[in-house]
């Protein structure tokens, strides 16, 4: 898993490449939201064009990482998620939870 993080305008934007699934994955994924969150940012942009696949441990971390920071104030917003990625969240019924962008701008002009 490749994690790189960026700052447009109040957001963070998240772009992840390769497999979000149990272990190292989402083991570092969730230290890079934790940190973030840590120093203040709850305006999270999850950038999945790169993911091919998430798993149940995965998922688990997207709800997690979206409940941590709306409790902020703020919330995470998915960007051009693969097809089984967004099949998998809707297949487990959790698709309703996320707003889903395919434009990075529109999804960083959502926060207002």
């Amino acid at each position: 898993m490749d994690i790189e993080v960026r700052g447009l305008c109040k957001a963070k934007v998240i772009k992840l490449r390769g497999k979000l699934s149990l272990g190292d994955a989402v083991d570092r994924l969730r230290e890079t939201l934790d940190d973030l969150m840590r120093s203040g940012d709850s305006y999270l942009v999850l950038d999945l064009s790169e993911v091919p696949m998430i798993d149940s441990s995965g998922i688990g971390l997207l709800v997690k990482s979206l409940t941590s920071a709306k409790q902020l104030g703020g919330s995470v917003k998915l960007l051009n998620p693969s097809k089984f990625s967004l099949q998998t969240l809707k297949m487990i019924g959790l698709l309703y939870l996320f707003e889903i962008f395919e434009d990075q701008q529109q999804a960083v002009a959502s926060f207002g």
